[in-house]
């Protein structure tokens, strides 16, 4: 468990280095982002990634990694829409941001570690394409919640399942070498 930690704290370090440039580039623009919009950006990532998972022909030279720390800085960003609502335009520096994206990660973390307590860390024995196709369902329940004007009758609400999209990513990084 304490290498997990320090692997998922590794990984979140690259995700948080490219929000913040990102957040020095384009300031807090994604801050009018509906919930929607942002669903559509992490579904686009992680198609993308069942797609060079599953083709041998690859016409852009980016691989999973870029796109699997999309799928983290998206998830972030919607959890933090998911508090603080969506503006009409940027209002957010990039201290304000990072500190909001900081607590995210570390609820997201903190749940992590409680699951992987007791599912005794099984990511480690899964594939990348697992965790890809976990996102995926993810995403397609987030989208139907979305759907139902959020209303869930027995499931766990969307801020849950864009933490699990974020744990999986980062297991999916780390299996991909960038957790060292």
């Amino acid at each position: 468990m304490q290498d997990t930690s320090k692997q998922y704290n590794a990984v979140i370090e690259k995700c948080r280095t490219l929000f913040v440039n990102k957040m020095s580039d384009y300031g807090s623009a994604w801050r009018i982002l509906r919930l929607p919009s942002l669903t559509d950006q992490i579904f686009i990532k992680a198609q993308r990634i069942r797609g060079l998972q599953e083709n041998d022909v690859r016409k852009v030279d980016e691989g999973e990694v870029s796109e699997f720390i999309g799928i983290i800085n998206y998830c972030v960003m919607a959890l933090i829409q998911l508090e603080k609502g969506v503006v009409e335009q940027p209002d957010m520096d990039t201290e304000e941001a990072t500190k909001f994206y900081d607590e995210k990660v570390a609820l997201t973390k903190e749940l992590m570690m409680n699951k992987n307590h007791d599912y005794g860390e099984a990511w480690r024995d899964m594939r990348v394409s697992s965790l890809t196709d976990l996102i995926l369902q993810k995403l397609l329940r987030v989208k139907q919640i979305e759907d139902n004007a959020g209303k869930t009758i027995v499931s766990e609400g969307i801020d849950a399942n864009y933490q699990d999209m974020i744990n999986y990513a980062v297991f999916a990084m780390i299996h991909l070498g960038e957790g060292e």
